[in-house]
């Protein structure tokens, strides 16, 4: 398995995306009704404008949130292994730890953790 299968890999998987959608492009049939292109609220019609700005502190808190939870994905496999590491393992997480410790300080300073 080199690079050949790999590269197999992506233009199957490309031939195989392409395929299903030229596919439904050909077989289905199309009708327009303007009630597709609503907004969906759960069922309730819509009141006012759909197309609204949101403030972008709950896109900020989101990927904050996304950062440090991706983050305690890093420490399993370190919870795995760290008994047969020992110590630099010890040290490598303490560091770890200390980094992102100092990503919270700096998002807290800057405000980016106060809800509106």
């Amino acid at each position: 398995m080199g690079p050949g299968s790999m590269i197999m890999l992506i233009l199957c998987g490309i031939a195989f995306s392409a395929g299903g959608i030229l596919l439904s492009k050909v077989l289905i049939k199309k009708s327009y009704n303007p009630q597709k292109g609503e907004a969906y609220e759960c069922g309730v019609p819509t009141v006012g404008k759909s197309w609204i700005q949101l403030n972008v502190g709950y896109y900020l808190f989101a990927l904050l949130f996304l950062i440090f939870d991706v983050e305690l994905v890093f420490l399993y496999p370190w919870a795995v292994v760290v008994k047969e590491v020992g110590w630099p393992a010890l040290i490598e997480i303490l560091i770890f730890l200390s980094i992102l410790f100092l990503g919270f300080l700096y998002a807290h300073r800057k405000g980016a953790l106060k809800w509106m």
